[in-house]
């Protein structure tokens, strides 16, 4: 039997926004779109569950550097909830350990708000035994599946919003906007609790990752069925992570001095992260630019975070000349952003 001819693999520098079908796991996911861009160097943003669907960021080449960013974000998830039934493991992969009724003094409009408000803000969760967080280098998830409970300090996450999306009967779906590290499962007890009757978590969507969302995500099934090119126009540029950060254009000069590591003057105000850029190779400031890497503003100086190499550099350059006519714009810009925009007064 003849065996399958391995596909050569490329530099490739950029972003898939991936729409991660339901019980895959994200490595799973990462390596078959990996395979499907024949890229040499790869990653993704994050675990998402694998009965969780929806956005999860996949980076190649130049953007892996920047992948924490998206890992240390704050996301958004459509979460359903199956009201008046608890679980074993807070989701519909575990055993019903109690079913309780639904009732109408219990569960309403008035109630549900109330409950959501409860859990806003700044609060503590206990890990579930049913995770991925490790234990003596094992993930809490083996000990579970052999009967062993381990004590779990609670973690501090903040939610910034509960917003309530639909609710019939004993299902809610609900919109939460959260820090990292957020257990929605966690969170969906919680809140079936408040309520009197019990919650599991029945369906888990991420719609969103810092500055990205859903817009102009793919799905792994459209891109197994895409030609190479069709493909590759859907690479979105590595500073896409970045987006709502503010950023900074250099000259020329002051760009390839800064490629070098050397911190750059400047009149900017103090920031805790921005996006450098400098001009495209041979032409002025204002006719275009490539992302040299990131930095942070302290007492007048521009002091580099990440770095990208000339040949990571020059990539983003064979990307952008490829994709000219793709532009993502997830957010609106803010007002430091806008000005940090103008070009600056690096001495």
């Amino acid at each position: 039997m003849n065996k399958p001819v391995r596909q050569p693999r490329r530099q490739l520098h950029g972003v898939i926004l991936l729409d991660k079908p339901l019980g895959l796991s994200s490595n799973d996911a990462l390596q078959k779109v990996r395979r499907l861009m024949r890229a040499e160097k790869a990653g993704h943003t994050g675990t998402l569950d694998p009965l969780a669907t929806g956005l999860l960021p996949l980076c190649f080449g130049a953007a892996t550097k920047f992948s924490q960013v998206s890992l240390d974000a704050d996301k958004r998830y459509t979460a359903t909830l199956k009201l008046g039934q608890t679980t074993s493991t807070g989701d519909t992969e575990g055993e019903i350990l109690q079913t309780r009724p639904v009732t109408a003094e219990q569960v309403n409009e008035a109630a549900i708000a109330q409950a959501c408000r409860a859990f806003t803000g700044p609060i503590s969760q206990i890990p579930p035994m049913h995770s991925a967080l490790k234990h003596q280098g094992r993930a809490l998830y083996e000990y579970a599946r052999e009967g062993i409970e381990i004590e779990r300090p609670a973690r501090d996450v903040t939610i910034h919003a509960i917003d309530i999306v639909r609710w019939q009967g004993d299902e809610l779906v609900l919109d939460v906007r959260c820090s990292k590290g957020t257990y929605i499962r966690t969170l969906a007890q919680d809140i079936g609790e408040h309520l009197g009757c019990g919650a599991h978590l029945s369906g888990l969507r991420r719609t969103g990752s810092g500055g990205v969302s859903l817009q102009g995500a793919v799905t792994l099934e459209a891109l197994q069925a895409m030609s190479e090119p069709e493909r590759d126009a859907h690479l979105q540029p590595a500073d896409v992570l970045l987006n709502d950060w503010p950023d900074v254009l250099l000259s020329e000069s002051e760009a390839a001095r800064f490629l070098t590591g050397l911190r750059r003057r400047t009149h900017l105000a103090d920031a805790a992260q921005v996006r450098v850029y400098g001009p495209l190779p041979g032409q002025g400031k204002g006719e275009g630019r490539v992302l040299l890497g990131s930095a942070h503003i302290k007492a007048g100086e521009l002091i580099p975070t990440r770095l990208l190499s000339p040949a990571e550099v020059q990539g983003l350059l064979e990307v952008q000349a490829a994709l000219v006519a793709t532009t993502v714009q997830t957010q609106p810009e803010t007002a430091d952003a806008a000005a940090l925009r103008q070009p600056d007064p690096v001495l």
